[in-house]
C-alpha cells in the first residue's frame, strides 16, 4: 500500500490517493521534548500547589506587618525578630516585601519545592513505568537528563518569579511605592530598585541550581519518586540545620545554602559582590559535581520498568 492516505470514496468502492500533508519546519513547544517536559510538569497538580504555596507567603507577611503597624507597633532595625535587615523598611516603601519574601521563602519553602520537582524528575518516571518508553525513543539518556535539569531550572525561575511578582503586588496594594533607602542608608529612584529586585529574583533562582542538581541525583538512585523526594528535603533540612551549628564554622562555607541570603548584598550601595560570587561560584560547584553524578548513574543505571 503507497505510504500516501488512501480515501474510500462511498459507494463506488474505490479507492482514491491523497496528496500527502504539506511539510512544515515550525516547531511547536508541545513537538518537542523540553516542551513536553515542561508541559507535563507546570500541568500536574502538585506544581500548581507548590506554586499557589509560594504565592501565599508573601501575601501572609504583607498582612502581618500591615496588621502590625495598624495596632502602632513596629519592628525595629534590622526586623527585630532576627528577620532580614529590610523588613522594618516594608511599611516605607512596599518594594521591601519582595526582598523580604524572597529571604523568607529561600531557607525552606523555594528548595523545598525544587526538591520535590527534582527528586521526582527520574524516579517519577521509573515509577509510573514511563521512563522505559521515553528511552525508547531516539533521545537518548543524556538529553533525556539533560532535558530534565534543563525543566527543573526553569521552574527554579518561575517559583521564584511567582515569589517576587506576589511580593511586588502585595506590596503595592498595602504600602506606598517610590524612592528606597538601600541597607547602606543611600538613597536610589524606584526603577533602579525595581531593577535590583529583578535581580536579585535571578540571583535567588541561580541560587538554587545546586540543589536542582542534587535532587535529580537522588533522583536516579531509585525507582521511587516518594523517596527521592523525601530523601532530597531531608538532606536540605540536614544541611541548613549543621550550617547553624557554630563548631562546624571551618566546613560551612562550602554548604550549598551558606551564602544564599548572600542577595541582600545587592541592596547596598556600592553593592557587596564578595559573598554573591562566592554563592555562584560553588552552585556551579555542586551542579557540577552532582549533575556529573547524575549523568554517570543514569547511563549506566539499568532500566527494567
Amino acid at each position: 500500500m503507497s505510504p500516501v492516505e488512501l480515501k474510500a470514496i462511498k459507494g463506488r468502492g474505490e479507492l482514491r490517493a491523497q496528496p500527502p500533508l504539506p511539510v512544515t519546519r515550525r516547531t511547536t513547544l508541545r513537538g518537542t521534548l523540553f516542551g513536553n517536559e515542561l508541559l507535563t510538569t507546570f500541568r500536574r497538580w502538585r506544581t500548581l500547589a507548590l506554586l499557589a504555596v509560594l504565592a501565599a507567603v508573601p501575601i501572609l507577611v504583607g498582612i502581618a506587618v500591615k496588621i502590625e503597624t495598624s495596632d502602632g507597633s513596629q519592628a525595629g532595625p534590622g526586623g527585630g525578630d532576627g528577620g532580614p535587615a529590610f523588613i522594618s523598611q516594608i511599611t516605607n516603601n512596599g518594594l521591601f516585601l519582595v526582598f523580604t519574601a524572597l529571604a523568607a521563602t529561600l531557607p525552606f519553602f523555594l528548595p523545598m519545592a525544587i526538591g520535590v520537582i527534582a527528586g521526582d524528575a527520574i524516579a517519577g518516571e521509573a515509577n509510573a513505568g514511563t521512563l522505559r518508553y521515553l528511552l525508547v525513543a531516539p533521545a537518548g539518556r543524556t538529553r533525556l537528563l539533560l532535558t530534565k535539569y534543563a525543566t527543573v531550572l526553569t521552574f527554579c525561575l518561575v517559583a521564584t518569579l511567582v515569589v517576587a511578582i506576589s511580593a511586588l503586588t502585595v506590596g503595592a496594594i498595602l504600602f506606598p511605592l517610590g524612592d528606597l533607602t538601600t541597607i547602606s542608608g543611600t538613597q536610589i529612584s524606584f526603577t533602579d530598585g525595581l531593577g535590583r529586585a529583578f535581580l536579585i529574583a535571578l540571583v535567588v533562582a541561580a541560587s538554587l541550581t545546586g540543589t536542582a542538581a542534587l535532587g535529580l541525583f537522588v533522583s536516579t538512585l531509585t525507582n521511587s519518586g516518594i523517596a527521592a523526594m523525601a530523601t532530597t528535603v531531608g538532606l536540605l533540612i540536614t544541611v541548613q540545620i549543621l550550617d547553624q551549628i557554630p563548631q562546624l564554622h571551618a566546613i560551612q562555607p562550602y554548604f550549598f545554602s551558606h551564602y544564599w541570603l548572600s542577595f541582600a548584598d545587592l541592596m547596598r550601595d556600592p553593592v557587596y559582590w564578595d559573598d554573591l560570587t562566592k554563592n555562584l561560584g560553588l552552585q556551579a560547584l555542586y551542579a557540577a559535581v552532582f549533575g556529573s553524578a547524575a549523568w554517570a548513574r543514569f547511563t549506566a543505571k539499568d532500566i527494567t520498568a
